[in-house]
């Protein structure tokens, strides 16, 4: 390690070691929590305690909340917040969602224990760093002293000068020690206190896949619904037409055979046109190009397609899953979609890669932005169906774009394939 590193990393322990000093008033100020809290729970009986305690809570959230982000940063993981979702049904909904709440209770218990932590972590490394200058300081001091009798009550005998600057070395090297240590000890009893427990992540987690499975449902009801419709309003309407038409021509094909051969040229047009939107009902449910080409192939194809100038840039070492593939597939036909239709953008492109056992795609555009994902609208059906899959749908989208939308989708690939691409149209 070099003199400069040295200083450095000296620097960054004497800054680690004055920031945990100053968190110590902000551990101590979260005592006054304790009672405001405790005093609201008996005010309910008279109605002065629901926003009383409503207000408490806030605050002891907020103040939890930053506990938990100095943690996080710390120890280089998310701390996530275990509190119960509070239900919209009025203040005493709310109230009892916050008394029945276990992580309500566990963060009352974290307060006191915060203050006496944030004491001792911060105060500690604090002293032995003051203890360590002031072993080669005292030495000085008694070395300047006018008063030699003075000199020679204090140190009464010469070893005293040596045994000062190897305890303010030994305190140093204490000091140097501890400091980050005492801060990882106090960031991982916040995590320990204020993360959610195994069983409430379990029970978060049951949740999440009961909204997702019920969202899949609704999402293939929706389709089945939509597949239905148009082989209603189109294809069988059309089917029906023809029988209508072969019908009548076989009616008039003895007496007025240039009759029927109309009927039969109409009833020929009409197959056509049937099979062309059974065709098209058939893509829409899974494009051929996806089962003959592959993800990277069909969003090539989709990216040459579009009304939008597109620029594809997709690199796989294989194919995902049919049922993958076909969501990140019309995840993205959707996505592409909504920005010709709503977002004014002259282009647009598209990033897919496989890294870490995630499927990443990544399309954004130059529109004006203001992209959200509302209730009823295609980015929320997007987020919808990659949630089947445990994907995650991400927007940033700021008013005067670009609009950027990312999306993971854990999977595997199969057979081993390079395929390295980019496309525009």
């Amino acid at each position: 390690m070099t003199d400069h590193d040295l200083v450095r990393a000296t620097r960054a322990r004497l800054t680690q070691a004055a920031l945990g000093l100053a968190r110590t008033p902000l551990s101590l100020v979260g005592l006054l929590l304790i009672p405001l809290q405790l005093v609201a729970y008996p005010l309910i009986l008279v109605t002065l305690g629901v926003p009383l305690l409503l207000v408490a809570t806030a605050l002891a959230r907020r103040y939890t909340g930053l506990c938990r982000w100095w943690a996080s940063r710390v120890l280089g993981v998310e701390v996530p917040a275990p509190h119960r979702a509070p239900e919209n049904r009025g203040p005493m909904t709310r109230v009892r969602t916050i008394a029945t709440d276990p992580a309500t209770w566990r963060d009352l218990a974290f307060l006191p224990l915060n203050a006496i932590l944030g004491v001792v972590c911060g105060v500690l490394p604090v002293a032995f760093w003051i203890n360590g200058v002031l072993g080669f300081v005292v030495p000085l001091i008694w070395l300047d002293a006018d008063d030699v009798e003075y000199v020679a009550m204090t140190a009464t005998t010469p070893g005293s000068f040596v045994l000062a600057p190897l305890l303010g070395i030994a305190f140093l090297a204490l000091a140097w020690w501890s400091t980050p240590r005492f801060a990882r000890l106090h960031a991982t009893v916040v995590k320990w206190l204020l993360a959610p427990s195994a069983t409430a992540a379990l029970t978060d987690r049951v949740r999440v896949l009961a909204d997702s499975r019920a969202d899949t449902v609704d999402a293939q009801a929706a389709e089945l619904r939509r597949i239905e419709r148009d082989l209603h309003d189109g294809a069988q309407a059309r089917l029906v037409a023809l029988g209508l038409s072969l019908g009548m021509a076989e009616e008039l094909l003895a007496h007025d055979p240039d009759a029927a051969l109309k009927l039969l040229a109409e009833a020929r047009q009409s197959s056509t046109v049937a099979l062309a939107e059974l065709r098209d009902l058939v893509r829409g449910i899974h494009p051929p190009v996806l089962a003959d080409r592959g993800l990277d192939g069909a969003l090539r194809a989709l990216a040459l397609a579009h009304p939008l100038r597109v620029d594809a840039d997709v690199e796989l070492a294989g194919r995902p899953e049919a049922p993958v593939e076909s969501a990140a597939y019309f995840a993205v036909a959707e996505t592409l979609t909504n920005a010709a239709k709503h977002s004014g953008a002259t282009s647009a492109w598209l990033r897919v890669r496989h890294e870490g056992g995630r499927l990443s795609l990544m399309i954004g555009d130059d529109g004006r932005g203001g992209a959200v994902a509302g209730e009823g609208g295609g980015l929320r059906g997007i987020e919808r169906r990659l949630a089947a899959f445990d994907g995650t749908l991400g927007i940033a989208s700021p008013v005067g774009g670009p609009t950027i939308v990312t999306m993971e989708l854990p999977c595997a690939l199969s057979s081993v394939k390079t395929s390295s691409s980019s496309g525009t149209a």
